[in-house]
């Protein structure tokens, strides 16, 4: 069944609305369009191709990505405030036949592409056109998209994902968390994030529906959405559970009426902020997920009911996946031990797109190697002790320190650079620069010149916003450097 047809399955005649708020459709509105649009691109490119898809969360982000999936071909979504060369790198690797974007994108990438097509230039759909219910025949280990995340050599890594994969983590997702169409999510996180897309595809299979907010920073818009718009649930990633937690004056003390549950992923949330949340507010259940890309979004949870005796725990596998934790040799580790985390089922990715090396490095005998080490209890819950290799999570988003480094040591001062991730007390982890400088320049090269030229040629999320300036560089015999504590 292709991914597109099992999101509607039961619900592309419905009357009631899917997406709430500034922008609204009813599910059968979104099913016609986006259906009329995936006839017409399906007559202008065939199937198996690439589509490149750059926008916020909006309607028409909706249509597009539900139709270039329908059509047989591979939606790329990509962030709409990419950075110019990995817009170029990704567009040069993947060829795509189709650029959906708004003219803001455009403007900024400088693409002036015959390929584009925008919010103002589709096809309108004829009065006589109907669209079909959702068809059967289909083959689902075709593969529906390509979300790419940072890679540990700083190129993205397109991590491809087939229909099956998109149909089993839905079913999985929708099973723990026992979603109903009486379910309204606000969405904050983006859809070309696997985490903001899963929201899109489990509420849509149930019949319930979205609200969207794109402006986090604006805590007050947030925290009225939740309650104008009746929102059941909420995700986030830690920093927007810290945000809420620490930034705002009046989340503790605000009653939610209709929040039942809120769930957390995308890197680890220290549980002295999930207990704060819990003690304001503990009539919302608050679930622990862990996931990657590579799994299409969800790996693990973490039952509300047994945090308390868990607390710190990932939790156990998620329907239909199983994990293991196991050492180098790939042995099943002991109680306290330590090992990797691996993990098997129909969520996996396809693999990586044209990269059959870090595909071979990741998925090997069928079980997916996240990367990401853990210790196990006496009852298989699994706790993270390290982040996965060369990685670093802020926000929820995956960046490549050598992607950074890079951008830093172009500056004819700057003698070495090293990025890492420091803790943070609202931001959970944020990324610090130790750049070595030639003596005769450091007194020169500040911090503010240093976030100066790294926003030139970063996304802002990318920007280091700590600074350790050194005048020396100090390595081991074998040559790795020596970090200085």
């Amino acid at each position: 069944m292709n991914a597109t047809d099992y999101f509607f399955e039961n619900t592309y005649n419905l009357e009631k609305p899917f997406l709430v708020g500034k922008e609204e459709i009813r599910y059968r509105d979104l099913h016609s369009s986006s259906f009329h649009l995936a006839g017409w691109i399906n007559q202008t490119v065939g199937t198996g191709k690439h589509i490149i898809l750059l926008s916020v969360n909006n309607l028409f982000f909706l249509k597009i990505y539900l139709a270039i999936i329908k059509s047989g071909n591979i939606c790329i979504p990509l962030d709409p405030g990419i950075e110019k060369e990995n817009y170029n790198y990704v567009r040069d690797l993947t060829e795509p036949k189709m650029i959906f974007l708004t003219r803001e994108v455009e403007k900024r990438l400088e693409l002036n592409s015959e390929l584009s097509w925008f919010p103002d230039t589709l096809p309108v759909a004829p009065d006589t056109f109907t669209p079909e219910a959702p068809g059967q025949e289909f083959d689902k280990e075709k593969c529906a998209e390509i979300i790419f995340t940072s890679g540990s050599t700083g190129k993205p890594k397109g991590v491809m994902i087939s229909h099956k994969s998109l149909i089993a983590n839905t079913s999985s997702i929708i099973e723990y968390l026992q979603l109903t169409s009486d379910d309204r999510m606000l969405v904050v996180l983006p859809f070309y994030y696997c985490y903001g897309l899963s929201l899109l595809h489990t509420h849509l299979r149930v019949g319930g529906s979205i609200v969207f907010n794109n402006s986090f920073i604006f805590l007050g818009g947030v925290l009225k959405s939740l309650i104008d718009y009746r929102c059941t649930g909420f995700a986030g990633v830690p920093s927007h559970f810290q945000i809420l937690l620490r930034k705002s004056d009046s989340f503790k003390q605000m009653v939610f009426p209709d929040l039942k549950y809120v769930t957390q992923a995308g890197g680890k949330l220290a549980p002295i902020f999930i207990d704060e949340f819990r003690e304001a507010h503990p009539e919302v259940r608050f679930v622990v997920m862990y996931g990657q890309t590579e799994a299409t979004a969800r790996l693990s949870w973490l039952p509300p009911e047994i945090y308390e005796i868990r607390k710190g725990s990932m939790g156990r596998g998620i329907p239909g996946v199983e994990l293991r934790v196991v050492n180098d040799n790939g042995v099943l580790i002991n109680p306290g031990e330590t090992g990797e985390v691996i993990a098997r089922g129909d969520n996996i990715m396809m693999g990586y797109f044209a990269d059959e090396e870090g595909t071979k490095n990741a998925i090997r005998n069928g079980w997916l190697y996240t990367g990401d080490l853990g210790t196990i209890d006496e009852d298989g819950y699994i706790y993270l002790t390290a982040r996965s290799k060369e990685i670093i999570k802020v926000r929820g988003k995956r960046i490549s320190p050598k992607e950074i480094e890079a951008v830093i040591l172009a500056l004819p001062e700057v003698i070495d650079c090293t990025i890492e991730g420091v803790e943070d007390d609202i931001e959970g982890e944020m990324l610090k620069a130790i750049v070595t400088v030639r003596k005769d320049s450091i007194a020169n090269l500040t911090r503010e010149k240093m976030i100066q030229h790294c926003a030139q040629h970063l996304a802002l999320f990318k920007v280091p916003q700590v600074y350790e300036f050194r005048d020396d560089l100090t390595i081991s015999p074998t040559g790795k450097k020596i970090k200085k504590t």
